[in-house]
């Protein structure tokens, strides 16, 4: 008995001891999984979270058998873990059979059962927490047990990292307002000096001045006018932090889809996997963009009709794909015209992922982004 106290405790103290240190969200939950995995001989193991709206998504996974691993739809939607978890019946950590493979023979690696364990912080839900053994048998009464621990411990980590972010974005609202107070006073000081050179003009007008000092301060005006009015564009892109206008991602790109429909002749469609995954400001709204410069280019130079915009998001990663049927190009050279292409390269470069372009003369193009969110801020 007292060997199986230390080791609960052992366990428990390297867990927590673990996730101490972490405040993103996706680092916290990959360091539970895989540190019970090693401490408890387990292998497979994801978590479900809840969203703002209370819409479950697939936050974090390990060693999932290829038959959900191949196949992200089948990790969507509801199931049993998370039914009985909505309708309050996953009160303590249950073995339960996994009805996402319940159908399925072929790449389940032999699983039928997992361990799901509630995650909820000071009376919150939050989620759930599935794991599974090497053999794809039911945990021991005694394991189940030290789980719920487990998943307490789990539960505040999710929590303290959602605390974090909230104080992030906080932080950068404020430093927009910031910019913005800034922006506005060298904007003020720009519109003076343009009136107090058009004043000049008029005062040397009215005192039959020579003709060439008047056009000198009109012609400072005018100078003074272009360099402001071209820092105003530039002051207020740099402030579109949020070009999605509160929407998430998906939400965003079916609207691009919706609108580009509308304003020419184009079908655009937009297929999205894995819905409700939050993700990082600057992923959602660099990948937007990229999306918003093929769609254009696809319009103004390949002259395309079709487009397709498909949108994967994993725990680990998300996938952009987009197809066009224009005219396409050849890849080993951008064509003149085409700095949209650098632009998008260099967007996901920056988000730390890869672009594969697929293009050949007359059979349209493709783009396969990937950017991984491990670690994103």
């Amino acid at each position: 008995m007292l060997r199986q106290r230390n080791r609960e405790l052992s366990i428990l103290n390297t867990i927590a001891a673990a996730l101490n240190h972490e405040v993103d969200l996706t680092q916290a939950l990959d360091t539970a999984l895989v540190s019970v995995a090693e401490l408890f001989g387990l292998q497979t193991g994801w978590v479900f979270l809840l969203d703002a709206e209370g819409k479950s998504y697939l936050a974090a996974a390990q060693n999932l058998p290829p038959a959900l691993a191949d196949h992200p739809r089948r990790m969507g939607g509801t199931c049993t873990c998370l039914d009985d978890y909505a309708e309050g019946q996953l009160h303590d950590p249950q073995n339960i059979t996994c009805s996402r493979l319940e159908n399925l023979v072929v790449g389940t690696a032999g699983l039928r059962f997992h361990a799901s364990i509630p995650l909820d912080a000071y009376g919150k839900p939050l989620g759930v927490l599935n794991v599974a053994s090497t053999d794809w048998e039911e945990l021991s009464a005694d394991d189940l047990r030290l789980l719920y621990t487990v998943g307490d411990l789990v539960s505040i980590a999710v929590e303290r990292a959602r605390l974090f972010n909230r104080s992030v974005e906080l932080g950068a609202v404020e430093e927009r307002n910031r910019l913005a107070r800034e922006i506005h006073d060298t904007l003020a000081q720009g519109l003076s000096a343009i009136a107090l050179h058009i004043e000049t003009a008029d005062a040397l007008l009215e005192a039959g001045a020579d003709l060439e000092r008047v056009q000198q301060a009109i012609q400072r005006a005018l100078a003074s006018t272009r360099t402001n009015l071209e820092e105003a564009r530039r002051s207020v892109m740099d402030l579109r932090a949020a070009p999605l206008e509160g929407r998430n991602l998906g939400e965003a790109l079916a609207k691009l889809a919706q609108d580009s429909v509308r304003k020419g002749r184009l079908d655009v469609r937009f297929e999205e996997i894995g819905s409700s995954h939050p993700l990082p400001p600057r992923v959602e709204i660099g990948l937007y963009r990229v999306a918003e410069e093929a769609v254009r280019n696809a319009r103004r130079h390949a002259h395309a009709r079709n487009i397709t915009i498909q949108l994967v998001i994993q725990p680990e990663r998300v996938e952009l794909a987009i197809d066009d049927d224009g005219r396409g190009f050849d890849p080993s050279g951008i064509p003149e015209g085409h700095y949209g292409l650098i632009g998008i390269n260099e967007r996901v470069r920056l988000l730390g992922g890869t672009v594969e372009l697929r293009s050949c003369i007359g059979e349209g193009t493709h783009f396969d982004i990937v950017v991984p969110l491990g670690g994103q801020a």
